[in-house]
């Protein structure tokens, strides 16, 4: 993302006060050093915080923004480093450099309001640092990996599986904000993932489970729409909260089970649909986990698909026939999508069912989205028992 794209809510003249960025650089210092999530110690300090609105929405821009651009940022300001500062002072470096760089905040207040909100001990580090970064312009980054700030390995694979123009597209498009959809219901979901309930053949009273159901939003759509459905999953904690969603939103037609799907304890042959919304290494979903790209691992790519295997595996049994057996993924790796579907494809019992209409694309022998400003990416592939 390049330092003339300016961020909505985030004007980049400095208007809002130090406790937005102070609040900003205590979220940073827990999630580098406490190994804590963005999306969940952002909003819990916020809650705390009693910010103004403006101020609220310009610390969310910096933690997610800051998290995102680590490797781009720590690029510039390594070479001003004589040796590693403390993790508080990192984290105010990173701040002060995002909005030189990315925001175009003027030097001024970039400078001396980070300044200001950094630990006193370090603050003439800090305003030494900075200063220097003000002088020295636009970055003239080394490589793709470091200008678009992602892990090699990511952007290696994605060129390896989509080309390097599409590759690089979609890299710099999740460096972008997420946008926030709400459903009819209130209920707060990527369109990506409205758009695969969408295409899934669901009538009223249809039995449908949900193999890997949290946090319950398809399920809770498949419910809106007259489905019976069991929700599974393996993890107590996000039992809790399909429970939560299903009292939120009044699915009283969701049966939520805490049960591994690669082992559903459900009878052969029972439901009309079933879907496999399995984990995956996020790669199409990297714009509002900001944090994802530095915690995924290579070798995670191909140990989710084998679970996603897995999983599809146990699920063609669980279909009557005629039967439609869904599975979405939101990631881009050919190992998670058209490899794992062309697994399932092999399967005697299954026919490929042809790919949904636009905005989808045809992929394999299913469809995909690549992340746009409106949603994540998707890949889907539908069969049905024969």
């Amino acid at each position: 993302m390049s330092r003339r794209t300016r961020r909505a809510g985030a004007s980049g003249r400095g208007g809002a006060g130090p406790s937005a960025r102070r609040l900003a650089l205590d979220v940073l210092v827990r999630i580098d050093t406490g190994g804590a999530y963005a999306n969940v110690a952002l909003p819990a300090a916020l809650a705390q915080s009693g910010l103004a609105e403006r101020d609220r929405a310009f610390a969310t821009e910096l933690v997610y923004g800051v998290t995102r651009r680590r490797r781009a940022l720590d690029w510039t300001l390594d070479p001003l480093l004589a040796t590693p500062p403390p993790p508080p002072a990192r984290a105010a470096l990173r701040i002060g450099a995002y909005q030189l760089i990315e925001l175009d905040t003027p030097a001024y207040a970039a400078v001396s309001a980070t300044v200001a909100a950094a630990p006193r001990s370090l603050r003439g580090l800090v305003n030494a640092v900075l200063r220097r970064v003000a002088d020295a312009g636009v970055p003239d980054w080394p490589d793709d990996a470091t200008r678009l700030s992602y892990p090699d390995w990511i952007v290696e694979a994605l060129i390896a599986d989509l080309g390097c123009d599409t590759a690089l597209a979609i890299l710099e498009s999740m460096n972008a904000p997420a946008r926030v959809h709400r459903r009819d219901d209130g209920y707060v979901q990527d369109l990506s993932s409205q758009m695969v309930v969408d295409a899934m053949d669901v009538q009223a009273g249809d039995l449908v489970a949900d193999v890997c159901a949290a946090p319950g939003g398809k399920a809770t759509a498949l419910a809106a729409r007259g489905a019976d459905v069991i929700a599974l999953d393996s993890h107590l904690g996000r039992i809790r909260l399909l429970k939560a969603n299903r009292a939120e939103l009044d699915a009283e037609a969701m049966l939520v089970l805490a049960a591994d799907g690669r082992h559903p304890p459900l009878r052969p042959g029972c439901c009309d649909a079933v879907l496999v919304d399995a984990p995956c290494s996020g790669l199409g979903a990297l714009r509002r986990r900001p944090d994802a790209r530095w915690r995924i691992e290579p070798s995670a790519v191909s140990r989710l698909a084998a679970l996603q295997t897995e999983l599809l595996d146990a699920a063609v049994g669980l279909l009557r026939p005629g039967g439609q057996l869904v599975y979405s993924v939101c990631t881009l790796t050919a190992a998670e999508t058209l490899h794992v579907a062309a697994h399932a494809s092999r399967t005697d019992h299954l026919e490929p069912l042809p790919p949904p209409a636009e905005p989808w694309e045809a992929y394999g022998a299913g469809a995909r989205l690549l992340p746009s400003p409106d949603h994540d990416g998707m890949a889907l592939f539908r069969w049905r028992r024969n």
